[in-house]
């Protein structure tokens, strides 16, 4: 589940382990690509996020890169019960680092040579401007919500977040990307940009409170769950114009509109 908004999060929580050594690793799933000496002895030099990935680089030119996918968290103090879903497990000279991921799709490895994924723009990346972003819809015929679900296009939007974008933007989710008009381009890059930072300022979306579910590195739920306009919402009144919120499937994901709002 974790998008954008929960990495960023993530992300922020992190930068105090900045400067610290790995002084011993216990790798627990051999499925991740991380060797034991690669990564014992190396500092960490900085943390950040690429789309939905998080990318520790380290000293000798080396970075471990590691995907949340559905379950997985980053998170400095584990408790007992999560223990039993660490995959991954940092000592550093100032704390641990656990890497827990109860449903097991999360990745991780160690890169020699960069960052190897092929990306989008990320949204707050200068070059996200309504030009490029109407340049990219004009020449798909995709639906814009799984148009917005790319990562090949745009880096780090997921379900949740392009439900409620084409919610704020009034768009059809159905509505081939290339048919949006100058306006709704513009409109939608403003909802893309502003989502995001809403959800970010409320540390993201937490739709639960199992294991599985979405926390920030230090065990604190988000809250933007409490202002979701349409994901999730089927059959309730949109907060807009009280039309009812629909459930449709695209791409084999749910997505959630209001058939009165978004044309």
């Amino acid at each position: 589940m974790p998008e954008l908004p929960e990495v960023e999060t993530t992300v922020r929580g992190l930068k105090t382990l900045l400067g610290a050594r790995i002084e011993r690793v216990e790798v627990l799933d051999p499925r991740l690509e991380v060797s034991e000496d690669a990564l014992r002895g190396a500092v960490i030099q900085g943390i950040k996020r690429r789309g939905k990935y998080i990318v520790f680089d380290l000293s000798a030119d080396r970075s471990l890169i590691v995907h949340l996918r559905m379950s997985g968290r980053l998170i400095l103090r584990c408790a007992p019960e999560e223990r039993r879903y660490a995959r991954l497990i940092l000592t550093l000279d100032r704390g641990t680092l656990h890497f827990v991921d109860p449903r097991r799709l999360g990745t991780a490895a160690i890169e020699e040579n960069g960052f190897r994924h092929r990306l989008g723009v990320d949204p707050f990346d200068p070059q996200f401007t309504v030009d490029r972003l109407g340049e990219m819809l004009s020449i798909s015929r995709a639906p814009v919500k799984p148009f917005l679900m790319d990562q090949k296009r745009i880096a780090g939007i997921g379900n949740i977040y392009a439900c409620e974008i084409l919610a704020e933007a009034k768009i059809d989710p159905r509505r081939p990307a290339r048919s949006l008009s100058p306006e709704e381009v513009e409109r939608l890059r403003v909802a893309v940009l502003s989502v995001l930072q809403r959800a970010i300022d409320r540390m993201g979306t937490s739709l639960g409170t199992s294991i599985s579910d979405y926390r920030e590195s230090s065990g604190r739920y988000g809250s933007f769950q409490d202002r979701l306009r349409a994901y999730g919402r089927e059959g309730e009144p949109c907060p807009r114009c009280g039309k009812t919120i629909v459930r449709i499937v695209q791409a084999g994901r749910s997505t959630y509109y209001c058939p009165g709002c978004q044309r």
